[in-house]
């Protein structure tokens, strides 16, 4: 017998599936080398820039933007909560009762609730448009992850980075779609991250910081298409 998915799934699609699968990767990954899941967290925002690609170049599916969110929750959700959560305590060597650890619990849940709410709303009013209410899922996961390869492992500060994120998920600003040529230039650096995070004195993610802050800053009202 027959997957009852084969002939309905594109190329894309499978770019999309492999996006979720990197996400676990991540979240299994992040009490035994942080480093490495949040590595692959910024491998699977790669996949979710190339699905776009592919479907453009090569055609969609109707189950494409609803599989681009399921995925989206594994690895721009729950994966980038598991790496906080595991930094702030540790591995789970910390404890779970302890303040810090609470904190963390409370802030990384509230993280993935916000993310599941902000992709599904995403889905069903903001797939077919070039701009989105609310930060993307994508590049809270970005800051987060490449924060923590930047050298920011004080586990308050994550905290604090990952309840911030939470409500910028769904503040009411609306954010544009990135332009062809910058997500290439994005992806470029997020693949020199990936391969070489601590050289140079950690010189690339923290460039990458940087370019993800100032779109985070800048991008409502400095990057906005013309009508």
């Amino acid at each position: 017998m027959q997957p009852r998915f084969l002939g309905r799934l594109g190329v894309a699609d499978t770019v999309t599936a492999t996006n979720a699968a990197i996400g676990f990767a991540a979240v299994a990954t992040a009490t035994v080398d942080p480093s490495l899941a949040a590595r692959l967290i910024l491998l699977a925002a790669i996949a979710d820039g190339l699905d776009g690609v592919v479907a453009r170049r090569l055609g969609g599916t109707d189950v494409g933007p609803l599989l681009d969110s399921l995925a989206d929750v594994a690895s721009f959700g729950v994966a980038p909560a598991a790496l906080v959560y595991a930094v702030a305590t540790d591995g789970g060597a910390a404890g779970s009762t302890t303040p810090l650890a609470l904190a963390a619990l409370v802030a990384s849940g509230l993280y993935v609730a916000m993310a599941v709410v902000r992709l599904a709303i995403y889905t069903l009013e903001d797939s077919d448009r070039a701009e989105t209410v609310g930060v993307q899922t994508t590049l809270s996961a970005t800051l987060l992850s490449v924060a923590y390869l930047a050298g920011v492992g004080e586990p308050a500060a994550l905290i604090a980075l990952v309840a911030a994120c939470s409500y910028l998920m769904v503040a009411p600003v609306s954010y544009p779609d990135l332009y062809a040529r910058d997500a290439i230039v994005l992806g470029g650096l997020q693949a020199l991250v990936i391969a070489f995070p601590v050289a140079f004195n950690r010189v690339l993610p923290r460039s990458l910081l940087v370019f993800a802050v100032g779109y985070l800053v800048l991008a409502p009202v400095a990057y906005w298409r013309e009508p």
